[in-house]
């Protein structure tokens, strides 16, 4: 009798994947008036790259840090200040950003078909947790992992090694599963399963070597791809 093959494990990015980042846009808006949208682009931006440089330059901070500093620079770039208090308003709002549309039934859907589910983010495990648990979307998780221990951040190959260590996987049976390009590509360099998630139309993907396996424009009906591939 043939072995049975194990449950594929499907790894989830959190902020701009399974949790909108762009709600800010809300919470800026009395402070920033019609900048609004602008600030949470840019705060949205300046956060990733900071990452990317802490990274690189191997000056870790926790994502909490990038976040903070990316606030700083938005208003000093669009020339509104903000005082600590109000700073410190704002970055609490982080905890408390909903999950997008698709994303609660299509995490049943993936649970009742057998998949185990896990998350896999920049930010440490406590925020990670906490905004999980405030989207209502928490039970759904048998792991989360978080770059902290690691003192990096994606798309550092060490992050998607660990990822799988964690999850005591073999990597043929590992997805990641992303909105963003530079951690679907960090993924598939390291030899993880990918699937994009696109859900920006007008957004493509970086011409790079590597591909993802699947691209889906919601995590609607997410499941049916993964176990066709």
């Amino acid at each position: 009798m043939p072995n049975k093959r194990p449950n594929p494990v499907v790894a989830f990015d959190v902020y701009g994947t399974l949790i909108d980042p762009f709600q800010m846009e809300e919470h800026l808006r009395e402070t920033f008036g019609a900048k609004a949208k602008e600030a949470s682009e840019l705060w949205r931006s300046k956060q990733i790259e900071y990452s990317f440089r802490r990274a690189l330059m191997k000056r870790y901070q926790p994502f909490d840090a990038c976040t903070a500093q990316a606030l700083r620079f938005v208003s000093a770039q669009l020339g509104i200040s903000l005082s600590e208090k109000a700073q410190a308003h704002l970055l609490s709002k982080y905890e408390w950003l909903q999950a997008y549309a698709d994303v609660t039934s299509a995490l049943a859907q993936l649970g009742a078909q057998g998949f185990t589910i896990a998350a896999c983010s920049n930010g440490t495990e406590s925020a990670v947790r906490a905004v999980l648990d405030h989207a209502g979307i928490l039970p759904h998780f048998s792991k989360l992992v978080s770059v902290d221990p690691l003192r990096t951040f994606k798309p550092d190959p060490a992050v998607y090694e660990y990822l799988v260590a964690e999850l005591g996987a073999g990597k043929e049976n590992v997805w990641l599963v992303s909105s963003n390009p530079f951690d679907v590509i960090g993924a598939k360099a390291c030899g993880l399963r990918t699937a994009w998630v696109q859900r920006d139309p007008k957004r493509v993907f970086d011409p790079w070597e590597f591909e993802p396996d699947a691209i889906v424009h919601s995590l609607a009906g997410l499941q049916e791809i993964l176990k066709k591939l």
